[in-house]
C-alpha cells in the first residue's frame, strides 16, 4: 500500500467518524430536550413521549455505528488497495 493511499484512508476515516457522530449528537441534544419540554407541558403523555424518544435515539445511534464501521472498512479492509 503506497503511503499516500495509506494517509487518505486514515483521513477518510477520521472524516467518517467524526461526521457521523456530529449529526446524531446534535440530533439527539434537540430530541432530548424537545421531550423534556413535552412531558413538561403534559406529564400525563410521558410513557408515550419516553418511548417515542428512546425509540428515535437508537435510530440516530445508528446512523453513528455505519459511520464506524465505514471507518473500519477504510482502516482494514481498504478497498482502494489493489
Amino acid at each position: 500500500m503506497s503511503d499516500l493511499t495509506s494517509a487518505a484512508s486514515v483521513l477518510a476515516a477520521a472524516l467518517a467518524v467524526g461526521l457521523a457522530a456530529i449529526g446524531p449528537g446534535i440530533g439527539q441534544g434537540t430530541a432530548a430536550g424537545q421531550a423534556v419540554e413535552g412531558i413538561a407541558r403534559q406529564p400525563e403523555a410521558e410513557g408515550k413521549i419516553r418511548g417515542t424518544l428512546l425509540l428515535s435515539l437508537a435510530f440516530m445511534e445508528a446512523l453513528t455505528i455505519y459511520g464506524l464501521v465505514v471507518a473500519l472498512v477504510l482502516l482494514f479492509a481498504n478497498p482502494f488497495v489493489s
